[in-house]
């Protein structure tokens, strides 16, 4: 329980100097967005690895020279844990927005980070914003900035490997003709989510496959994309099961 309280503190310490850090962070913008995009990474990165510090959780990193650094990209990942982006972000070598549910612009201080960041808050209850959603994120990678998605949809609580994908996830990929970085998260959900309110110290394993690119598939294999993406997953989880 210790450990839940530690991080809670860090987070509210952290969203309370945001009231002055955002501001300065809007003014560098107006000069150089490059250099307001280095900082926020930079600033969000050692807030997300002193949690993970908190937490105590050892990782094992697998296949990470597979992500390109000189150009955008999409990364698919599972999803089970709020840990999981905390995990990832970190490890990103750009700037990189994540794709989030609208109910988080509720916290108003950690949405404006979100905007810094470039995340996109998607609407899934409607089919039209959440169209458009998706082809802000294929501009945004059209732009430089790489984009992170949980096809899922959600967090999967089950027992199966992955949920079903939602296809119009990979709509960003087919816009943008980018790489897609798919990444498989193992044990994620120990950390927290297995044994609310706790925070446990647990073994995590994340693996980058190769990157797949979209530009070279003709349109069978993009229509046969998400299924494959999510076979191949599916596979390394069990896989890498052995390994926490």
């Amino acid at each position: 329980m210790i450990r839940f309280i530690l991080i809670c503190i860090f987070i509210f310490l952290f969203l309370l100097c945001s009231l002055i850090l955002q501001p300065i962070m809007l003014l560098i913008g107006v000069f150089s967005p490059k250099a307001r995009d280095k900082a926020c990474i930079a600033i969000v990165s050692w807030a997300f690895r002193f949690c993970i510090k908190l937490a105590g959780t050892k990782q094992t990193i697998i296949g990470e020279e597979n992500v390109p650094k000189d150009e955008a990209v999409m990364y698919v990942l599972n999803h089970r844990s709020f840990f999981d982006v905390i995990l990832t972000y970190p490890r990103v070598p750009r700037p990189t927005g994540y794709v989030a549910k609208k109910e988080l612009s509720h916290y108003l201080t950690f949405t404006w980070w979100m905007q810094l960041l470039h995340c996109e808050l998607l609407d899934r209850s409607d089919l039209r914003k959440g169209m458009q959603s998706m082809n802000h994120c294929a501009d945004l990678i059209k732009k430089g900035i790489s984009v992170a998605i949980f096809p899922e949809g959600t967090r999967n609580k089950g027992e199966e490997p992955l949920l079903d994908f939602h296809k119009g996830s990979f709509k960003i990929a087919e816009k943008s003709n980018c790489k897609i970085i798919p990444v498989v998260l193992n044990n994620t959900s120990a950390i927290f989510e297995d044994h609310l309110p706790r925070v446990c110290k647990k073994h995590v394993v994340i693996e980058y496959l190769p990157a797949i690119d979209v530009a070279a598939l003709d349109r069978e294999e993009r229509k046969a994309l998400p299924e494959m993406i999510r076979s191949q997953m599916s596979q390394v989880y069990v896989k890498n099961k052995e390994l926490v």
